[in-house]
């Protein structure tokens, strides 16, 4: 019981670290792609926490699995470097008993993956898109951002207005450029804001301006002072998002049994079986000899796990095309891989076994 509780409690702290080091990371890319788009008015201000946490709940079962996988490599090798399986090695514990300890970590973290994978990603996703549609609905108008040209979805119109009030609703500072029947006009305003109508259309209004109107390449450009000027806002209904694979329920996919589905609903319950083998193969990837160097068994790790996460994608795509059997799916890769666990440690239950022959 002693050798199992202090294994847990340090693969928990371990495991812990790790997640919180991994998904920092991934938050923090996430977050600086997703200002990039905002800073070049791509993505609303508004929207780039919601879209962060989307996205961070879409990955966050890949980021568990990895998360594990080393925790337990980094905790399993730090005992072969200090010497600790030699202990317990003479002490008539095999390489083997490793696995109980192993699997009270890994098992209840496999169903919050498996949660994850198969209800909270999907729904994370299919809410991303209602998000997006909500987002692209909206007039260009609201999605001005103070600094920032902004050509509008037609095309025919780019905006650009200097300062934002805290509301949304006044801008100062208006440059609005467009082009109509060939000819090209440029309005510039000095304060301007929104206005609704009875019938619920809206309206910028621009105060104190000029417009410049021509036909680009020509000289007869004439401009006009103003002192009030109202620019139709079009307004666009919300589109309805469409379900896709990833966005699709387990009863959805069940009920729609396709082989692009079927490959989808194997993925998914691969994602905690996987994290499981994955789990198993730390113990014999684990072993560290100081003479060949101590980062050599994490090099043989990460390209185990690239291996393994890749074949399984190769799976899945097989799966969907026809290829592979949608009975078998991606499983032969689980098997594959669960039974080159059992050969390796079987090679290291041997070298248990001598350690322990030699200190006696």
């Amino acid at each position: 019981m002693i050798f199992s509780r202090s294994l847990v409690r340090e693969f928990s702290q371990t495991g812990f670290s790790v997640a919180i080091a991994l998904l920092g990371i991934l938050l923090t890319v996430s977050m600086v792609k997703l200002l990039g788009l905002a800073a070049g008015g791509a993505l609303a201000a508004d929207a780039v926490l919601a879209m962060l946490g989307f996205g961070a709940l879409t990955y966050l079962p890949v980021v568990l699995s990895a998360s594990v996988f080393i925790a337990l490599l980094l905790t399993l090798s730090r005992c072969w470097r200090d010497s600790e399986m030699v202990v317990w090695f003479a002490s008539g514990i095999g390489i083997s008993r490793f696995i109980r300890p192993v699997l009270i970590f890994a098992a209840p973290l496999a169903l919050l993956v498996a949660l994850m994978s198969l209800v909270v990603s999907p729904w994370a996703l299919h809410q991303r898109s209602i998000y997006q549609s909500r987002l692209d609905s909206r007039d260009d108008v609201s999605q001005i951002s103070p600094g920032v040209f902004r050509e509008s979805r037609t095309s025919d119109q780019v905006f650009f207005v200097d300062a934002l009030s805290d509301e949304r609703n006044q801008v100062s500072n208006v440059f609005v450029q467009s082009l109509q029947g060939g000819k090209l006009g440029v309005t510039v305003a000095e304060h301007g804001y929104v206005r609704t109508a009875a019938n619920g259309d809206r309206f910028m209004v621009l105060l104190k301006g000029r417009r410049y109107e021509g036909t680009p390449g020509a000289p007869d450009y004439s401009y006009t002072d103003f002192e009030r000027a109202e620019l139709r806002i079009e307004q666009r209904a919300a589109k309805e998002s469409e379900l896709n694979t990833k966005t699709r329920t387990v009863l959805q996919i069940l009920e729609q049994p396709t082989l692009d589905n079927l490959a989808e609903l194997h993925w998914r319950i691969g994602l905690p079986v996987s994290l499981l083998v994955l789990a198993l193969f730390a113990i014999p990837l684990s072993y560290v000899n100081t003479r060949s160097g101590r980062g050599a068994n994490l090099v043989t790790a990460i390209l185990c796990y690239m291996v393994y996460y890749n074949t399984m994608s190769i799976a899945q795509a097989w799966t969907a095309s026809g290829r592979i059997s949608p009975a078998l799916g991606i499983w032969p890769v689980h098997i594959l891989f669960f039974l080159g666990f059992a050969l390796l440690l079987g090679v290291r239950s041997n070298f248990g076994g001598m350690f322990a022959r030699r200190s006696v």
